[in-house]
């Protein structure tokens, strides 16, 4: 684990020379995700939504599009939810053509970006400070029992529908996994679940990401500290420079690729600041402790507090709980990749037969765990895909 925090001093100094060597030839690699849909000429709107434990998590909208503002037709709510790392931008990093935020506007939807907490915008707490041990002590579980119910009763309140499309990527969905099986209330909400790259167990996992699993949670925490994960947000603070040199843009690919997967024909290196700002950013320590554990357990289960008396105060029971996707019962649509490092294929395919309304499920074999966001096919390949189903599920022909 050394040769990776030289590697973050390396980039540290690297990232100051090249900077001085040319101008960012991407100006959204700098841009929150409310300036990158301005810049491309959508309306923006910006909320701010408290949950239950009392963190603050911005909520990003794009309520229509360039070409359908003055419609009066009602608009059925699409809501995005974005994986580890990475930050709602992700749905914006392309140009409009091969977006899928901006696709879906253009079609006629109600856009909704969620934010996870801890990530670049999202470090804001009623009471607790960033700085602190506490604001950072939380994994998916908090995710699930608290980010996701308050953002989706937020969309709803605010749009006044009874429903809505979600959309989750990577973490995102392992998020709707955990929290449509054990909250029922809130599934009820969801009118079909579109899993993009799914995430429930990551037994399988390659790349640089099973390093996690040799790592015990005392070792972890000594290495990298009990608050945020900084060599993410190292690499991805001085990449909007190092990135935009062609000469470094090949290293920069395969930082993103061993951690990701890599499929070479889908990536498009001109963007890559932009890819690394908004997919290697801030979250919590505990939560890549978790991903060990998960990682070492083949399960999908809560934290483990590390004995059983601690268990047994957070669950009442000596042993983290089980999340059992069996009990969800919303209508899925799946989208994996036989080149995702962290959808391991082997994980997928564990994960299909506990789908118990799974109505549509595509497997692209030239795709890694970024390319159905952000790959050059991503249009074609995924987000047709899921307008066709959106409008076909809308008419009641699924």
């Amino acid at each position: 684990m050394w040769w990776l925090l030289r590697t973050m001093c390396l980039i540290h100094v690297f990232g100051k020379i090249f900077c001085l060597l040319e101008p960012n030839k991407n100006p959204e690699s700098h841009m929150n995700v409310s300036e990158i849909i301005k810049y491309w000429n959508y309306p923006s709107l910006e909320y701010e939504v408290v949950t239950d434990d009392g963190y603050i998590l911005p909520i990003n909208r794009i309520p229509h599009g360039k070409n359908n503002a003055n419609s009066s037709a009602p608009k059925m709510v699409v809501f995005c939810q974005h994986g580890l790392f990475s930050t709602p931008g992700v749905w914006v990093a392309n140009p409009p053509d091969n977006s899928l935020a901006f696709i879906l506007a253009e079609a006629g939807y109600d856009v909704w970006l969620g934010n996870s907490r801890g990530s670049t915008w999202a470090k804001k707490h009623v009471t607790l400070s960033p700085d602190s041990e506490e604001f950072w002590a939380f994994s998916f579980d908090q995710m699930i029992a608290y980010d996701l119910p308050a953002t989706i009763n937020f969309i709803l309140n605010t749009t006044g529908q009874e429903q809505i499309y979600y959309i989750g990527h990577s973490l995102g969905t392992l998020i709707a996994l955990g929290a449509f099986s054990t909250n029922q209330e809130l599934a009820e909400k969801i009118k079909l679940n579109i899993l993009i790259a799914p995430v429930r167990t990551v037994k399988y996992v390659k790349g640089f990401g099973r390093l996690l699993a040799y790592f015990s949670p005392e070792a972890f925490k000594l290495v990298f500290g009990k608050k945020e994960f900084l060599p993410t947000v190292v690499f991805s603070e001085y990449s909007k420079y190092v990135c935009n040199i062609k000469l470094v843009d090949a290293g920069c690919a395969g930082v993103l690729g061993s951690l990701t997967g890599f499929s070479e024909d889908q990536l498009n290196t001109s963007r890559i600041d932009v890819y690394i700002t908004h997919s290697l950013a801030g979250t919590s320590t505990q939560i890549l402790i978790h991903a060990g554990q998960a990682i070492r357990s083949g399960e999908f289960q809560a934290y483990d507090w590390g004995s059983p008396s601690l268990n047994m105060q957070h669950y009442n029971q000596t042993t983290p709980p089980l999340y059992s996707v069996e009990n969800m019962k919303v209508p899925t649509v799946m989208f994996t990749g036989l080149k995702d490092f962290l959808a391991d294929p082997k994980d997928v395919a564990n994960l299909v037969p506990k789908i118990f309304n799974l109505i549509y499920h595509k497997t692209i074999p030239e795709f890694s765990h970024l390319d159905f966001i952000v790959g050059l096919n991503a249009k074609t390949e995924v987000s047709d895909e899921i307008l066709t189903i959106l409008g076909e599920y809308d008419s009641s022909v699924l």
